[in-house]
């Protein structure tokens, strides 16, 4: 015999049931992936994630008469014609004073700028530097010298550097010591094909950002992306910078509404 559940019982467990509902975030659409503000060792950051599986991830460099981009809502205009928009856009590698990348960057498949190995000054040549490489089925960041030797043949692919997280450890030259502090933007990948986007929201060191994607973010591999035109385009979280102009782009395409 069943036990006996009083009206007034039944009617909290429902009023419970509808408020745990209503506090449920909306479901995202399949591929859109999400972005969110998150606190980590009282510093703020904005975190966006994709399943390269779904999401339509793509990178950008110039349109289709050899002018770059130089930022996101050209290439927002670019694909509305075609039905797309732009759902969400980071700078993506470092490049020289044309925009033309600083080393690597494969786009459809095509190499426009070929790898860059030499010794130099600033944090690209921080070796070991790395590569961020995906397509519709997987992705990866390996340090440089590796992915040469690899073979693979990524249908997008861009350098830049230094390396953040290596195989679950950190690069061997970031030290907890370092006081050098500015908006930093990276990526990580992880499970072979989540894609995890950061970009600090006040200053930051390489050793508060590259623990970031290792403790927080759960990243075996992360990259450095820029330190100095660090930019955001994420509607959902109110994002759309535009201070500086920019060479490589990564982004997220959906279809139009």
């Amino acid at each position: 015999m069943l036990p006996k559940v009083e009206p007034f019982a039944l009617l909290r467990i429902a009023l419970s049931l509808v408020a745990v509902l209503l506090a449920a975030p909306a479901a995202l659409p399949a591929g859109s992936g999400t972005c969110e503000k998150i606190s980590e060792a009282d510093l703020s950051y904005t975190i966006c994630t994709f399943d390269v599986r779904q999401a339509r991830l793509r990178l950008f460099l110039a349109d289709s008469g050899g002018r770059p981009y130089g930022g996101f809502g050209a290439i927002d205009a670019a694909l509305r014609p075609q039905g797309d928009v732009l759902a969400f856009a980071m700078n993506a590698g470092m490049f020289r004073p044309d925009f033309r990348p600083a080393g690597l960057y494969v786009e459809a498949g095509r190499q426009i700028s070929p790898a860059n190995t030499r010794a130099g000054p600033g944090n690209f040549h921080m070796k070991p530097n790395g590569v961020f490489y995906f397509d519709s089925q997987s992705a990866g960041i390996m340090e440089t010298s590796r992915f040469l030797k690899s073979g693979l043949k990524p249908e997008y692919a861009t350098q830049s550097g230094p390396m953040l997280v290596i195989g679950g450890q950190l690069h061997p030259k970031i030290e907890a010591s370092g006081t050098s502090a500015k908006i930093r933007n990276g990526v990580g990948v992880k499970d072979g094909h989540i894609v995890v986007f950061a970009i600090s929201e006040e200053p930051v060191t390489f050793y508060q950002f590259a623990t970031l994607f290792r403790d927080r973010l759960a990243c075996p591999d992360a990259l450095f992306l820029d330190g100095s035109v660090s930019s955001l385009y994420a509607p959902e979280v109110g994002r759309d910078d535009g201070l500086l102009p920019l060479g490589p782009i990564v982004g997220v395409v959906e279809k139009a509404q």
